[in-house]
C-alpha cells in the first residue's frame, strides 16, 4: 500500500495536469445524476487537496480546476431538463431512482431558486438540482449566477479542507503516510458500507414487510398453537402481545445472567478475580466530592426512601381503585426484597471493606440496592410508559434507567459490593420485574392516571430522598470512607519467605490471568529508577498524541513506543521502563518492565513500600509496512536474567511446586534498595 501512495505521488510529481484533470472531472461526476451518486469524488479532491503543502500540487490550479468542474457539471445538468424536459425520468437509469427525483423535487418547491446555491452542499439531491431547475423553466442567466457562486464556494471550501488536512499530516513526520493512506481506507470503507447499508434497506424492507405478510396469512389459515401464538404476535392491534415476547426474552436473559453470576460466586470462578481488581482500581481513583456525589445517590436508594415510594405509590392506586395493579405493585417491592434478603443469608458472602453494616445487611450478594431499585423504579416506569404519549416513553425510560444505573455503580463506587453484587443484583432484579411484567399483562387491570403516578412518585423520591441525604449525610461519609489502613510486614520476613505471599500471576480487570510477576522490589520507586538508568533503561514515553501516532511508522525506534498500561490487581502500573533487546537502534524487539504498588508496607526501623512487576520482551511487526503492531513473547526466564544483571545483591528463589510451566521456571527475582538491614 505504502508503495502504491508513493508510486501515485512520484507519477503527479512529474505530471501534475493529470491531477488537474481529474479533479475537473470528478467535480464535473459530482452534478450529474445517478453518477454523482457513485463516483467518491469529494473523498478524492480532498485527498489530492493533502497534497499542496508537500509541493506535489499547487493551489490556484486545483481550484480553478474544482471551480470549471462544478460549473460545468451543473450547467450540464441543467441543458439536460431544459432541453428534454420531464421526459428525462422516463429514460434509464432515471426511472430506477424515482425517490431521488421525488426528494429533489422537494427539496426544489421548498427552497426555490436557492436551492441551485443549496444542493451543492448537500448530498443526494445536489446532483438532481440543476436537472430540475432546467426542467420548471429557470431563467439561464439566474442558474448561471447562482451556479457560479456556489461553485466557487464548493471548491474553495473542499480544496481548503483538503490543504488544512495536508498541512496538519505535514507536522506528523514519518506517520503521516500511514496515517493518510488509513484515513482513505476508512473512507473508502465506509463509502462501500453506506451504500451497501441504502441498497439494503431499500431491497430489504419490501423483502421483510412481504414476509411478515406472508407469515401471516400462512398462520390465519392454519390452526395450531404455533399459528395462534404468531396470530396474537403478528396482530397490530394486540401491542401488549408483543411487550410479553420482549419481556420473555427480558426474562430468559436475566435469569441466564443471574444464575452463571449465582455459579461463579459459589465456585469461586474467574469473576470474583474481577471483582477485586475493579474494586481496586475504583478505590484508587476516589476524590472527596465524587465520594459526596455517590454518598448522596446511593442514600436515594436506602431502604427509607425505597419503603417511602413504595408506600406514596401505593396509595395513590388505591386512590384510584387500582386494587389488581395496587396487589402487583406491593408484590413486586416486598417480594424482591424478600428474596434478596434469602439470597443474602443463605450465600453469608463477606463485603469487600469493614462497613459498619450489621444483621442480615452484612452479607453482600447480591447488592440489594441494585436488586430492589431496578425494581421498584422499573415497575413505576412501566405502569406510567404504558399509557402515556409515546414521545413521552423515551425520556421517562431514560430517566428511570439513569437513577437505577447511578444507584447500582454507587454501590461498586464506595466499596459497598463487588462487581458480581451489583451485576448479579440488575439481573435478578431484571428477572423478577419481567416475570411479574408478563402475569399483569395477561390480566386486565384498570387504567391509572399517568402523570398523577408520576407526580406521586418523583415528589417522593425527592422530598424523602432529599430528607434522607440531609440527615444521613455525615454519618454515611464515615461509613463509606477510604480504608486508608495497610497491613504490613517485616522486611526480614519479606526478604526470607513473605515474599511468596504476593499475587504469583499478573489478574487483569476481567478477571484473566496473564504474564508472571518475576519480580519484587522493597524500597522508593526513584532509587528503582536510579539503577535501572545506569544500566541502559529508559523511562517509557508518554501517551502523547505524537508518541501514539509513532505506532503508524515503521522507522520509529521501538524504545520511543509507548507501553499498553496493563492492569494487575485493578492497578496501573506505578513505574514503566524499556530496553532495546539488541545493539540495533531499530532493533525490532525491546524488553519492557512494568511496576505496580503493593499494599503492604515493610518495616525495619522505618516503613518503606514494596513493589511487584513483570518483564518481557515484546517483538514488533509491520504488517504492509503501514503501522507497527506489538506482541508478548512467551519466555519469562531471560527477560527476567536480564533485568537481574542490574541488581548486584538480588536473589533468585523458586517459588512452591506447581506455579512453573515451559515459558516459566517458578523463580522470582528479589532487589531492594542497598541496607544492611535488610540481609
Amino acid at each position: 500500500m505504502t508503495s502504491l501512495v508513493t508510486s501515485v505521488i512520484e507519477f503527479l510529481t512529474a505530471h501534475p495536469q493529470v491531477a488537474y484533470l481529474a479533479v475537473f472531472l470528478l467535480a464535473l461526476s459530482e452534478s450529474i445524476p445517478i453518477i454523482g451518486a457513485v463516483v467518491p469524488g469529494t473523498a478524492v479532491i480532498l485527498a489530492l487537496s493533502a497534497l499542496v503543502p508537500s509541493g506535489v500540487l499547487l493551489l490556484w490550479p486545483l481550484l480553478v480546476a474544482a471551480t470549471l468542474g462544478a460549473i460545468a457539471g451543473d450547467g450540464l445538468s441543467f441543458w439536460l431538463g431544459h432541453r428534454y424536459h420531464r421526459e428525462i425520468l422516463d429514460i434509464w437509469p432515471f426511472n430506477r431512482h424515482p425517490e431521488l427525483t421525488q426528494s429533489s423535487e422537494a427539496f426544489f418547491e421548498r427552497h426555490g431558486a436557492k436551492s441551485v446555491f443549496l444542493a451543492r452542499f448537500v448530498p443526494g439531491v445536489r446532483a438532481f438540482i440543476p436537472l430540475l431547475a432546467g426542467m420548471m423553466g429557470m431563467a439561464v442567466k439566474r442558474f448561471y449566477l447562482v451556479n457560479i457562486a456556489s461553485a466557487f464556494a464548493w471548491a474553495l471550501s473542499h480544496i481548503l479542507s483538503g490543504v488544512l488536512a495536508g498541512a496538519t499530516f505535514s507536522i506528523l513526520g514519518a506517520a503521516a503516510k500511514p496515517l493518510a493512506i488509513l484515513l482513505v481506507v476508512l473512507m473508502a470503507a465506509g463509502w462501500a458500507l453506506l451504500h451497501i447499508v441504502r441498497l439494503t434497506l431499500r431491497r430489504g424492507v419490501p423483502y421483510f414487510i412481504d414476509a411478515l405478510g406472508r407469515l401471516r396469512y400462512w398462520a390465519g389459515t392454519h390452526d395450531t398453537l404455533l399459528s395462534r401464538s404468531l396470530t396474537h404476535l403478528l396482530n397490530p392491534s394486540q401491542p401488549e402481545v408483543r411487550t410479553l415476547a420482549l419481556s420473555g426474552v427480558l426474562l430468559v436473559g436475566a435469569a441466564w445472567l443471574f444464575f452463571g453470576i449465582l455459579e461463579d460466586v459459589v465456585t469461586g470462578d474467574p469473576l470474583l478475580l474481577a471483582d477485586s481488581s475493579i474494586y481496586h482500581a475504583l478505590q484508587d481513583l476516589r476524590t472527596a466530592p465524587s465520594d459526596a456525589v455517590m454518598i448522596a445517590i446511593t442514600e436515594l436508594g436506602d431502604t427509607k426512601v425505597v419503603a417511602a415510594v413504595t408506600i406514596v405509590v401505593l396509595l395513590w392506586l388505591i386512590w384510584k381503585r387500582a386494587w389488581r395493579t395496587a396487589t402487583y405493585w406491593l408484590v413486586a417491592i416486598v417480594g424482591a426484597s424478600a428474596l434478596n434478603t434469602v439470597i443474602k443469608v443463605a450465600l453469608h458472602r463477606v463485603r469487600p471493606g469493614e462497613l459498619l453494616y450489621s444483621g442480615w445487611s452484612a452479607f453482600s450478594f447480591p447488592s440489594g440496592h441494585s436488586t430492589v431499585n431496578v425494581v421498584l423504579y422499573g415497575f413505576l416506569t412501566f405502569l406510567i410508559a404504558r399509557e402515556i404519549h409515546a414521545a413521552w416513553r423515551l425520556a421517562v425510560v431514560l430517566g428511570a434507567a439513569t437513577l437505577i444505573f447511578l444507584i447500582a455503580f454507587s454501590r461498586l463506587y464506595l466499596g459497598a459490593h463487588w462487581f458480581s453484587d451489583v451485576l448479579g443484583g440488575l439481573a435478578f432484579g431484571a428477572a423478577w420485574l419481567a416475570q411479574l411484567g408478563q402475569s399483569f399483562l395477561r390480566r386486565q387491570a384498570g387504567r391509572i392516571d399517568p402523570m398523577g403516578l408520576f407526580t406521586a412518585g418523583c415528589s417522593a423520591l425527592i422530598l424523602v430522598g432529599g430528607l434522607n441525604i440531609y440527615r444521613s449525610h455525615a454519618t454515611d461519609s464515615d461509613r463509606y470512607a477510604v480504608n486508608e489502613r495497610t497491613p504490613s510486614m517485616a522486611t526480614t520476613d519479606w526478604w526470607e519467605a513473605g515474599w511468596q505471599q504476593l499475587p504469583v500471576r499478573r489478574i487483569d480487570l476481567m478477571g484473566e490471568t496473564n504474564e508472571p510477576l518475576t519480580f519484587q522490589w522493597a524500597g522508593d520507586l526513584k532509587d528503582l529508577q536510579d539503577v535501572l538508568q545506569k544500566n541502559e533503561w529508559r523511562d517509557s514515553a508518554d501517551w502523547t498524541l505524537l508518541n501514539t501516532l509513532n505506532w503508524l511508522s515503521v522507522q520509529t525506534d521501538p524504545a520511543f513506543l509507548p507501553v499498553i498500561p496493563f492492569f494487575a490487581g485493578g492497578r496501573l502500573p506505578s513505574l514503566t521502563f524499556v530496553r532495546p533487546s539488541g545493539a540495533d537502534a531499530l532493533t525490532r524487539s525491546r524488553l519492557v518492565l512494568r511496576v505496580w504498588v503493593v499494599d503492604i508496607e515493610l518495616t525495619n526501623g522505618r516503613t518503606s513500600p514494596l513493589w511487584m512487576g513483570s518483564v518481557v520482551e515484546e517483538r514488533f511487526y509491520h504488517p504492509l509496512s503501514l503501522l507497527t503492531v506489538t506482541s508478548t513473547q512467551p519466555g519469562m526466564n531471560a527477560p527476567r536474567s536480564k533485568l537481574a544483571a542490574v541488581f548486584d545483591d538480588g536473589r533468585l528463589l523458586p517459588r512452591t511446586l506447581g506455579t512453573a510451566d515451559g515459558d516459566w521456571d517458578g523463580k522470582v527475582l528479589l532487589a531492594h534498595h542497598a541496607e544492611p538491614t535488610y540481609y
